[in-house]
């Protein structure tokens, strides 16, 4: 068996250990961005299901649920949203959530996951851009704060400004920089990929041409906003009758 799949059935243990039934788990965070190093952790997010007597009581259950664990050396971090707050992050232009449903790497999954997906794409609106430009400020500012710079924040900056620029152009989530490159063709990611994977996950950049990277950050932004300026996607979304309908045949088991 290769350490792929040694590694998946660990994360199912993992999994499966959850306290609340799973909607779905899916993998997040460096491997689905495609810049893992050697040492990374294994970031699963996903939705549970709070169980309807937590409902019809006073209690208002546990709306987020953090688990980690270590299996054979295998750091593995689980965070889960009940889906009723997953359900209000998804109308409220968050990308970080839909990131998380559209990852390819499925941990664990049940059938009404696929009417998820379908509708997850039904909220996408041209103001997610807003999401990306601000989650990219919010990284060039741990980048360029740092007395070392590090790679990773970098990394996340650029990956970030790509996956809103695609967003607006084509309105298709893909959060994979390797992926997005083949569209970008920013000849400094390969060096940075490099760095990263065979670095630690803390590597730093020892010549940090900033001037560099700042100009790349204003010019990469200037080009999302063109995006979004010119995107033909949605203003709105009118996912919410859907969205709640799923919320109650999945609270009521049907």
């Amino acid at each position: 068996m290769n350490d792929q799949n040694v590694d998946m059935r660990r994360m199912q243990r993992h999994v499966d250990s959850h306290p609340f039934p799973l909607v779905f788990a899916t993998i997040s965070g460096a491997h689905l961005y495609g810049f893992p190093s050697g040492d990374s952790d294994f970031d699963l997010r996903g939705a549970h299901k709070l169980r309807l007597e937590t409902f019809i009581g006073l209690s208002e259950g546990r709306q987020t649920v953090e688990k980690e664990g270590i299996y054979g050396g295998l750091e593995i971090d689980l965070v889960t949203h009940d889906i009723e707050k997953l359900f209000r992050l998804m109308l409220r232009r968050n990308g970080y959530v839909l990131e998380q449903i559209f990852s390819p790497l499925v941990v664990s999954e049940t059938p009404e996951f696929e009417e998820l997906k379908s509708i997850a794409g039904q909220c996408i609106t041209k103001h997610h851009a807003h999401h990306y430009m601000g989650f990219a400020s919010t990284q060039w500012k741990l980048f360029s704060k740092e007395p070392e710079p590090r790679v990773k924040p970098l990394l996340y900056t650029f990956r970030v400004l790509q996956t809103g620029i695609q967003l607006m152009q084509t309105g298709r989530i893909e959060a994979n920089l390797k992926v997005l490159n083949e569209r970008a063709q920013l000849p400094y990611i390969d060096e940075l990929f490099k760095l990263k994977r065979d670095g630690a996950e803390k590597a730093v950049l020892r010549e940090a041409r900033m001037e560099f990277f700042q100009r790349e950050l204003e010019r990469q932004m200037g080009e999302l906003e063109e995006a979004y300026a010119r995107s033909q996607l949605q203003e709105t979304t009118e996912a919410k009758p859907a969205l709640s309908d799923l919320l109650v045949r999945l609270r009521l088991g049907k």
